[in-house]
């Protein structure tokens, strides 16, 4: 208000003034410099830029007292330690263009933006070229954006910077800090990012008690050791299912690994993208990798996907936000076909395959439940040898096995099995044992619980949910008529009358069209109603109430967001759930037997629309494991 009141008496007083330069700084530091994670980041860009093959970082309390970052690249001389903690000084844009940006940094903001907010002390020592190591060492002090030196310093080669008491010089930002934990696990997901994109650097980090990324420089080809470290940052899990990802087009080439939509997460915490070598957060990016999952993932579950874009420099532009992790494509419309289009393509070579974790995860859970209800570990039992009493739960539970009676058909443990077709005396002869190369899938040997059928194979078992198998299958056929001569219907002779809301019943009404394409023919029946009169042939005997709520209900979430191609296979999903086989059916031999062929041959059979598995295959060294045997 004085100011006001010093602007009225004196119109001719200036209101506008330029900022002290170190107020400028800070300014700016709180654009760039977010948390120490923020520190750590360009810090160790600078030092991969300056052509590192190691890097070592070193925080305590998470960043605030200390932050340590020693790197074995070309260095510094006296002369430019003065200028890189001045603003928007670099060397790393040769010829002022924006438009050809070949490194990781290019602002010249983060040096000085840290030294405007710290206690920073830079160290170096220059190698030339070839290789050549000079003479003298040299530092530098910065101070709350007070520079002091150079002096001479010692050091072997390379660069250390070292930044104490973050953001003493701006207090307020040390009140929205967290815990020293959660800003330590920040920064180690920060270094771990840039490990991905560059396996042929060695990286640690430690907080002086213990170094949870500590990472070798892979060697050989780049893509295996991309694959290598991506096994030792996301776990071997992602190694063993990760599905490899090669294409360019137009100059843009596209490499990496996708997990198996078996192998997917709650959070997009798991999808690791990249243009150029720099880790980036783009929602066009995210946006294809959701498209090209879109038939195999649960739209509350994300695949794990970690995908490298090397882009013509003048086809990208990085320069958007002061952190350097959103980029803009001059024909988005190009990258995202090439990521949808490469993913597809690859989801669709892994066939039937599912993820091994969900084996795993099975034998997980059959190891647990044993070791509860016994309070023993069942792998003590060496040599095939059984304790002498059952243990306490199993020892109440009827364990009496009748062997079937001669011409009975009875599956596993007494299982009953409809009859094979064309064997009218009930025989248990269900086939020979199958050949691993010509039925991977195996032989089915029973049905359990009207709902999961049991395979044998060559080495091992499989259990198959018959619902969701039978759904993808239908859901694959669906998607085939409809790229080639359309869907089949077949007319109902008593035409089904569906009660609905208003406003569902308007929503059908609008989308009569789409829904005929499929093979679903309904019109509206008063205000409050629809009649269906066909449906898609390869529906069969379906619910075909809950099929029209369950569209209604589906068209509300889709909105008119999607595109019509997206749309139909949306609706497609939904018509495959009710059209396939449901749980509590009996299936006779030959169709448990159809059931494993057809998957066998039908790609992304091992899971269905949903995301979730259709098979488990357990080995029989898996099994004996869980019975003591090994």
């Amino acid at each position: 208000m004085a100011l006001k009141r010093e602007w009225l008496d004196n119109p001719a007083t200036p209101r506008i003034r330029r900022l002290p330069e170190g107020l400028v700084n800070r300014i700016a530091a709180g654009e760039v410099i977010e948390r120490p994670a923020s520190a750590v980041k360009e810090l160790v860009e600078n030092a991969i830029d300056a052509g590192a093959n190691r890097i070592d970082i070193l925080m305590r309390e998470g960043g605030r007292a200390l932050i340590a970052v020693i790197d074995n690249g070309h260095g510094m001389s006296a002369s430019d330690l003065i200028l890189a903690v001045e603003r928007h000084a670099t060397s790393k844009l040769p010829g002022d263009d924006l438009g050809h940006i070949r490194t990781l940094g290019f602002r010249g903001e983060a040096l000085p933006s840290i030294g405007s907010v710290s206690r920073m002390n830079l160290t170096s020592r220059v190698t030339s070229f070839d290789g050549v190591i000079a003479e003298d060492a040299w530092a530098i002090s910065v101070e709350g954006g007070t520079i002091e030196g150079p002096s001479p310093a010692a050091i072997n080669h390379g660069t250390k910077v070292e930044i104490r008491d973050l953001f003493f010089a701006t207090p307020a930002r040390l009140k929205f800090l967290k815990t020293p934990r959660t800003e330590f696990s920040h920064a180690v997901e920060v270094v771990e990012r840039l490990a991905m994109a560059h396996p042929n650097i060695g990286f640690t980090l430690g907080d002086g008690s213990r170094t949870p990324v500590r990472l070798g420089a892979a060697q050989g080809d780049l893509l295996d050791a991309r694959l290598s470290r991506l096994g030792a940052v996301i776990g071997r899990e992602f190694e063993d299912n990760a599905l490899a990802i090669e294409a360019e087009r137009d100059g843009f080439l596209l490499t990496g690994y996708i997990g198996l939509p078996t192998m997917n997460r709650r959070t997009s915490s798991h999808q690791f993208l990249f243009v150029n070598s720099r880790p980036v957060r783009d929602k066009l990016l995210y946006g294809a990798v959701r498209g090209a999952y879109a038939d195999f993932v649960a739209h509350d579950r994300h695949a794990m996907v970690v995908l490298f874009l090397d882009a013509p420099e003048e086809a990208v532009d990085v320069n958007v936000h002061p952190a350097k992790t959103e980029v803009r494509f001059r024909e988005p419309g190009l990258v995202r076909g090439l990521i949808v289009g490469s993913l597809k393509r690859a989801l669709s070579e892994a066939g039937h395959r599912a993820s091994s974790t969900v084996s795993t995860a099975a034998l997980g859970a059959l190891e647990r439940s044993a070791g509860d209800r016994s309070g023993m570990s069942w792998p003590s039992y060496q040599g095939g040898s059984m304790p002498s009493r059952l243990p306490r739960g199993l020892a109440e539970t009827n364990f009496a096995y009748q062997a079937p009676e001669a011409g009975s058909n009875l599956g596993i443990a007494g299982t009953p099995l409809a009859r094979p077709a064309g064997n009218p005396d009930g025989g248990s002869d269900l086939g020979p044992l199958p050949k691993p190369s010509a039925h991977p899938m195996g032989a089915a040997r029973a049905q359990l619980h009207a709902t999961y059928v049991v395979a044998q194979t060559a080495d091992g078992i499989v259990i198959v949910d018959q619902h969701a198998a039978h759904e993808r299958l239908v859901y694959e056929r669906m998607k085939k008529a409809l790229a080639e001569d359309g869907i089949k219907r077949q007319i109902l002779l008593i035409p089904e009358v569906v009660e609905l809301e208003e406003g569902a019943v308007t929503r059908l009404a609008e989308r009569a069209g789409e829904f005929e394409q499929l093979g679903l023919v309904l019109e509206t029946f008063g205000p409050g109603a629809v009649v269906v009169r066909e449906v898609p042939a390869l529906m069969g005997e379906a619910d075909i109430q809950g099929l029209v709520r369950d569209l209604a209900e589906d068209l509300v979430e889709i909105g008119e967001a999607l595109a019509l191609e997206d749309k139909l296979g949306h609706i497609c999903g939904t018509l495959a759930c009710h059209g396939s086989v449901r749980a509590g059916r009996q299936l006779n031999a030959d169709e448990m037997n159809a059931l494993l062929r057809e998957m066998e041959v039908t790609p992304h059979s091992g899971q269905c629309n949903h995301g979730r598995p259709t098979y488990v295959e357990l080995k029989l060294p898996d099994i004996e494991r869980l019975f003591g045997r090994r």
